[in-house]
């Protein structure tokens, strides 16, 4: 009977803890647990091979058809809507690590400025970012895609451009870490984002737009 209570109470207190586990995760980051359900079936179905490069981040990252741009490339996309930073720094032992890639590319910050995260807290997220990548692969290049300007966040290009300039700053400062500056480029005569990089939303972008952000990746995508 006592080993039985012993029993019991060891069973509820893992079933306490594992409650509490769950709670200690914020909301906001674990809605994407259905995404990351999606990526676990999508590795078992066609497991990934180490040495490739990883692609992460937000919608621009998923919406991205990187057959298309990087035919010659072992690329995994592992991008899924909405996310912020810090969703990437949550999930990268899911999405990044396992697969040992010797690149990672990551897109994310548009959210977070939407959300009004400072960029000062973006660019902290930055950091643990890299933190985490290095922790377990010291060796792995990891090229950050700026926060681009675009029709419907127009109003908060300040903010963005802040943002960009602290995360470059970063890269500058960081042994094979690279920042991807894709704002110039994106911008007409005007000094404003070009509309026939958009789709209709003034936000994700059309094929006009990923082609300038592929040509401006493929250089740093070389060994």
């Amino acid at each position: 009977m006592i080993r039985f209570l012993s029993s019991l109470s060891l069973v509820l207190v893992l079933t306490v803890m594992s409650f509490a586990a769950d709670k200690d995760v914020p909301k906001s980051i674990a809605k994407w647990q259905g995404d990351m359900d999606k990526f676990a079936k999508k590795d078992q179905e066609n497991p990934v091979k180490p040495g490739g490069v990883v692609f992460v981040g937000s919608s621009s990252i998923r919406m991205w058809d990187l057959d298309k741009s990087f035919p010659k490339l072992q690329a995994v996309n592992r991008g899924f809507g909405g996310s912020r930073l810090e969703d990437s720094v949550y999930y990268a032992d899911r999405i990044i690590l396992p697969y040992k890639p010797r690149t990672v590319v990551v897109y994310a910050g548009d959210n977070d400025v939407a959300a009004e995260y400072t960029p000062q807290q973006i660019h902290e997220d930055f950091r643990e970012f890299v933190a985490t990548i290095r922790e377990e692969l010291p060796q792995t290049k990891i090229l950050y895609i700026a926060v681009k300007p675009s029709l419907k966040r127009w109003n908060l290009i300040q903010e963005v451009r802040e943002t960009n300039k602290l995360i470059a700053q970063e890269c500058a400062q960081t042994e094979n870490c690279e920042f991807i500056d894709i704002d110039a480029p994106m911008l007409g005569e005007d000094g404003k984002p070009r509309p026939e990089l958009f789709k209709d939303d003034g936000l994700h972008m059309t094929d006009e737009g990923y082609a300038i952000w592929t040509k401006q990746l493929e250089p740093h995508l070389k060994d």
